[in-house]
């Protein structure tokens, strides 16, 4: 697989994760992780980010978002890329929930308040500091806000104004984005604390979110003059479960999205339209359209 040659230096596309055993043949050579005449997967799972760089020079690290990063891992990922590989991270729920869901992985904690929602504090040390070593290889920090209710924010000012004095506390000097599930918080008063910060709204394609070509005829909706991102995850009104059930093992396309193939195409021009003076960001979930490589692959010669 190669990715178009004409997309400019500042335009980076690549998936949500990389770990995917349904594109052996299609990205992966399988012959590269046998082991004493079998696949192994763990071996997979270990080494085939450096088989992905060779196609890609960006990929969302999703993990993230369910564990503070160590400097283990980081290295380990930072010393398969080149250089000039650029890692997306989903900032680590501890810091965006404001309440536990009743979830089993949340154990006692399930259904509480977080009493570390949006700490700068706690952002800068766990997550900002095994980072700092690998600061030339991240081009974008995510901020992943899941769907609030009336009771965590009966208004959506309510939650732009935490979320200002939240922004406005972090440490300077890093690519951050803001990515939201509650469509009605997309108003004027949203799109205007970003730019105060240096913050970028990252368009997403999810399940109770308008579609990303919606998103973008919204005034205001550019908050970085530096830096666009998009994350195409699910189809609009479609839920996360049923995405997986219907597109495992994600080795093929099993439904066209051509709206968000027509949204990541018109990112990807506005990033070759720039002249080089904003960077862009766009990642592809396999549960958009089955396979996210052959997405891309869509997006970039529509």
């Amino acid at each position: 697989m190669r990715l178009h040659s004409s997309l400019p230096k500042t335009v980076f596309i690549g998936t949500s994760s990389w770990k995917y055993l349904g594109w052996r043949g299609q990205l992966y050579d399988e012959e590269k992780y046998v082991t004493r005449g079998k696949f192994s997967e763990s071996r997979f799972n270990r080494d085939c980010l450096a088989e992905y760089a060779e196609v890609f020079k960006t990929v969302c690290v999703d993990a993230a978002y369910y564990k503070f990063p160590d400097d283990r891992h980081l290295e380990g990922m930072v010393s398969q890329v080149p250089s000039d590989f650029l890692f997306a991270f989903k900032v680590t729920d501890e810091i965006t929930i404001k309440r536990f869901a009743n979830l089993p992985r949340f154990g006692l904690r399930a259904g509480k308040s977080n009493e570390n929602f949006l700490s700068a504090d706690l952002f800068a040390k766990e997550f900002l500091g095994p980072c700092g070593e690998f600061k030339q290889n991240i081009g974008l920090l995510m901020f992943e806000f899941s769907k609030f209710y009336t009771s965590d924010y009966q208004h959506g000012r309510d939650f732009v104004a935490d979320l200002d004095r939240f922004l406005a506390a972090l440490p300077k000097g890093w690519p951050y984005g803001v990515e939201i599930r509650n469509k009605h918080f997309l108003h004027p008063e949203y799109f205007g604390v970003l730019p105060k910060h240096g913050v970028t709204h990252v368009f997403n394609s999810w399940a109770d979110m308008p579609p990303v070509k919606e998103q973008l005829a919204l005034d205001g909706s550019r908050t970085n003059p530096n830096l666009n991102a998009a994350r195409f995850l699910l189809k609009p009104g479609r839920r996360y479960e049923e995405s997986v059930k219907l597109f495992e093992p994600y080795d093929k396309i099993k439904e066209p999205n051509p709206d968000a193939r027509t949204a990541g195409a018109a990112l990807v021009k506005e990033g070759v339209d720039g002249g080089g003076k904003r960077k862009t960001f766009i990642y592809v979930n396999n549960r958009l359209e089955g396979n996210a490589l052959e997405t891309i692959d869509a997006i970039v010669h529509v």
